[in-house]
């Protein structure tokens, strides 16, 4: 009994002594935080999508208040947050460029050729490892199964006809659906993307008319006739430059396939 209670007497003392040494080394290696980041990680608005780049909302307040990120760099917060966070910093609030996901494919069941009737998991990653990429003639065209839906956060994409769609008023460019994309179809666009190829497929024109009523065929006639040398055709398909793109429309014009869409923000 006596060592019983010997042994709890001294787990109790270095239990004591242990706390206090704690304590002490608490108070000598303090770092004393920054007031501004419990505001700015406030401010966010808490999705830790990783749409900014940062693995959550309160790694990205770190590295704005550390001056390693833009105030603006939040897409889901949008202009707002921006302002607020700004505010917080003492600047000057930066523009806000509006952007959002952009699914570059046109191929609906309406026009899009089948290879075989796929019977298996619905999911885009699994149906994309079948042989040739997919149950459709395009192996670039999108699925339909909804992957991207799945991920979104904001109910901002849905599959319409076969392929998804996204709602520019809903969607916040968190990215996420581009992650989840196995045939890489969806990019982030900004305000300054006025026109847009919705094709991805790189194969010869003769080939894509029997894959796909509404894919690029690589004509080239956007190409020769752009102004401003903005769009260019390159493995059969074309992509325009925003930085050069002054928004004629000429290019949406002249494409035969009326694969290139306008894009307003």
């Amino acid at each position: 009994m006596t060592n019983i209670l010997s042994a709890t007497v001294a787990i109790s003392a270095m239990g004591l002594i242990f706390g206090a040494l704690l304590g002490f080394a608490a108070k000598i290696f303090y770092v004393k935080q920054d007031e501004k980041l419990p505001l700015i990680t406030e401010a966010l608005p808490g999705a830790n999508c990783g749409g900014c780049g940062y693995a959550g909302c309160s790694q990205c307040a770190a590295a704005i208040l550390a001056g390693e990120a833009k105030a603006n760099v939040c897409p889901v917060g949008g202009k707002e947050t921006a302002a607020a966070i700004s505010k917080i910093l003492g600047v000057e609030a930066e523009a806000f460029e509006k952007k959002a996901a952009f699914v570059r494919c046109e191929g609906c069941s309406d026009v899009a050729q089948i290879k075989f009737q796929y019977e298996g998991i619905l999911d885009c990653e699994s149906a994309a490892r079948m042989i040739g990429g997919g149950y459709k003639a395009c192996s670039n065209g999108c699925l339909g199964f909804g992957s991207c839906v799945k991920v979104c956060n904001f109910g901002a994409i849905s599959i319409k006809n076969g392929i998804a769609v996204v709602d520019f008023e809903k969607c916040t460019a968190c990215g996420q659906c581009v992650k989840a994309c196995p045939k890489q179809l969806i990019t982030i666009i900004s305000a300054k993307d006025k026109y847009v190829v919705k094709c991805r497929n790189t194969d010869k024109g003769a080939l894509v008319k029997q894959e796909c009523q509404a894919g690029c065929i690589g004509c080239s006639l956007c190409q020769r006739n752009c102004p401003n040398e903005a769009v260019k055709v390159d493995h059969y398909l074309a992509t325009i430059d925003p930085e050069k793109c002054v928004g004629c429309g000429i290019c949406l014009e002249k494409c035969p396939k009326k694969i290139i869409k306008k894009i307003t923000l």
